[in-house]
């Protein structure tokens, strides 16, 4: 019976919780959310609620409303320019996935190693798959919101911006352009999540360090990219530059865990 408990409950707080948002987002004034995307971050949702519970949920929540509204930062400025946010800033499906999937993948297989679904407070990072992969789903989201906030600010408030390839100035909104005020922007931002990471249990304080570092690390190789590939290949949309950046922030958070835990053994 105990066990019936555990594997249903999950499922019926999560629907249920979600589907209220879901109806709440639907007759919201502002959308942040296009209707398509509204049921993919629904699903979303959901399965992160299933598998990492409500500290991995407010994590993605976290993520999801920080990151909406620095894309609405000098929006009418940034729409005047021609650089804003396609929707002035409302998310479609691609955005959900660009930004989550990563995260997502992570939190499945916790769910798959954790049969129990209970996100441990883990005493200190270990070399085990389950909280490597916690540090690398609040990496990945520490890594996204470092990207947007960077980006928006920048765009925004950028007062030089230098493509990052060759550091010759460049307008505001060039693929692969940075800038101080919107680095620093997203370096407080990566900080800002993962210490929510750290506070709900999911990583330690040293994995605070870790999603930082790496976040950083990752935001500027996206840089790389969209300076130097993405106008060669109509297939290195966004979306899929947003992959790459999660998945980079990801695994360098998870190798630089891994190589400290090498080291002082």
């Amino acid at each position: 019976m105990s066990f019936l408990i555990n594997s249903v409950n999950p499922w019926l707080v999560a629907v249920g919780l979600n589907t209220i948002l879901l109806g709440l987002a639907w007759i919201a004034p502002k959308k942040l959310l296009t209707p398509a995307g509204s049921f993919h971050a629904w699903f979303l949702a959901i399965l992160i609620w299933v598998t990492l519970g409500w500290q991995g949920y407010a994590v993605v929540m976290f993520y999801f409303l920080v990151g909406s509204g620095v894309t609405r930062i000098g929006m009418a400025q940034k729409e005047a320019e021609g650089i804003a946010e396609k929707r002035s800033g409302a998310r479609g499906p691609e955005n959900v996935w660009g930004s989550a999937l990563t995260g997502a993948l992570c939190a499945l297989g916790v769910g798959i190693i954790n049969s129990e679904l209970v996100v441990p407070s883990p005493q200190s990072l270990v070399p085990n798959p389950q909280s490597l992969l916690l540090l690398g789903y609040v990496a990945s989201f520490s890594t996204k919101l470092a990207d947007t906030t960077a980006s928006e600010v920048g765009k925004a408030y950028g007062k030089s911006t230098f493509l990052i390839t060759t550091l010759q100035p460049v307008p505001r909104g060039t693929e692969g352009a940075v800038s101080l005020e919107g680095t620093l922007a997203g370096i407080v931002a990566s900080v800002a999540i993962a210490f929510v990471g750290w506070a709900v249990g999911l990583i330690d304080l040293l994995g605070v360090a870790w999603c930082v570092l790496a976040a950083f690390i990752a935001t500027n190789l996206e840089s790389v990219i969209g300076a130097t590939l993405q106008s060669k290949y109509n297939w290195l949309t966004n979306e899929v530059v947003n992959i790459f950046n999660t998945l980079i922030g990801a695994i360098a958070a998870v190798l630089l865990a891994w190589a400290w835990i090498s080291l002082i053994k």
